[in-house]
Parts: C-alpha cells; sequence; structure tokens
C-alpha cells in the first residue's frame, strides 16, 4: 500500500472556524471509574467543521442533503495542484500547465502554510469560469485547503452556483501542506447525516503504485 497522507484538520477545542458558525466543544459525559467501565463524550460542531465535504443543499433549497450525495465522488483519482501563485481567486491561467490530463478530482493547495491556529478572512477563492472550464474536462470534484470556493464576504456565491450548475462535488479546508503535488487515490468520506447541509470528513491522499 502506498503512503497515506493525512489531509484532515485536527478537530479540537480553538479550530478556527466561520465568524459567527459553531465552534467545536467537547465534554467527557461517562468516565471510567468505579461502577463506569467505559469513556464516553458529547461533542458540538458545524457541518462545516475542518475538512468538509458540502452537500448541494448548502448552497441549493432543492438540493440533496449529506446523506444523499454521491460516495463514488469522494474515492478515487485526483490531482493535488499547487495554487499558490494565485492572487484572491485561482483563475484558469494560475494551473492551466497542470490541468491537463487530469483525473476527475481536482485539489488546489492555496495557502503558503495552512493557518491552523487563526482564522483568515482573505483566503483564496475558485474563479466560477475555472469551474465552468473544469466541468468541460470531465471533473467532478473540486477541493481545496481553502474553508470556502466563494469569498467570505460573497452574497451571490458564484462559485458555489457555477458548481450546482454543472453538477459538481465540493471538498474545503483540506490541509495540503505537506503532500507535493501530483496524482493520488482520494479518500475523503462524508458522514450519513440526514437532511444536513454539509458534513466533515476525514480526508487522506494514498500515493498511487
Amino acid at each position: 500500500m502506498g503512503r497515506l497522507w493525512d489531509i484532515s484538520q485536527p478537530i479540537r477545542p480553538g479550530l478556527p472556524t466561520w465568524p459567527g458558525d459553531t465552534r467545536f466543544q467537547a465534554e467527557r459525559t461517562w468516565r471510567i471509574e468505579p461502577g463506569c467501565p467505559v469513556n464516553v463524550s458529547r461533542i458540538v460542531l458545524s457541518t462545516h467543521t475542518g475538512a468538509h465535504a458540502d452537500a448541494p443543499l448548502h448552497y441549493d433549497p432543492d438540493g440533496v442533503s449529506a446523506e444523499a450525495m454521491d460516495l463514488a465522488r469522494y474515492i478515487g483519482p485526483c490531482r493535488l495542484i499547487d495554487a499558490r501563485g494565485a492572487r484572491d481567486v485561482v483563475r484558469w491561467r494560475d494551473v492551466e500547465g497542470a490541468i491537463e490530463g487530469a483525473p476527475p478530482r481536482v485539489l488546489f493547495r492555496t495557502f503558503e502554510a495552512f493557518p491552523v491556529e487563526t482564522w483568515t478572512s482573505d483566503f483564496t477563492a475558485i474563479d466560477p469560469d475555472l469551474v465552468e472550464a473544469l466541468a468541460e474536462q470531465g471533473v467532478v470534484l473540486i477541493g481545496l485547503d481553502s474553508p470556502s470556493v466563494d469569498p467570505e464576504a460573497s452574497k451571490d456565491l458564484l462559485a458555489h452556483n457555477a458548481i450546482r450548475r454543472r453538477g459538481l462535488s465540493i471538498l474545503e479546508g483540506l490541509l495540503l501542506d505537506e503532500p507535493p503535488p501530483g496524482d493520488y487515490e482520494l479518500i475523503a468520506l462524508p458522514l450519513p447525516l440526514v437532511g444536513l447541509d454539509a458534513s466533515p470528513v476525514r480526508a487522506v491522499l494514498r500515493e498511487l503504485g
């Protein structure tokens, strides 16, 4: 088996979250002690905590929720592309040289170093025209290390809506500092959270060959 690269953010108290969204909390409800043989905990978190898969319901009132997403989208060949040279949004011209022959899943690294401890509002998003171009090439999933494919202040969600029109899937909040650019197998399964708009994932890249 090839090397595994864990590209998930550790889920912990203090994890930076989208402004105004639910912060992660954990509480031990049962403890190993006389009369209790196990530890059990309770957690509170946003569906968009850490590395997560947006369900279409997140940006489309008629979209499917997390339990109905096609799991096949989240397992299979992918390409990790270094897009750190992009400004504001990743555009076709920023990544054109790395796209040719790409498998149906494409991940973009945009952070020089992922902001593990602090929220960054001026993250790099995705140009909706790039979404259209990738869809034309047969891409079915776009992932990135930023917390959203659209800018933080966006109200029209142009990239999300391009993804909706073209029927693509989204992974956000990936930790992509360590694996070098190239082709991998992606494994990033969402939980079957019935009726909900997203799901955290444990995302890994596995080396091919």
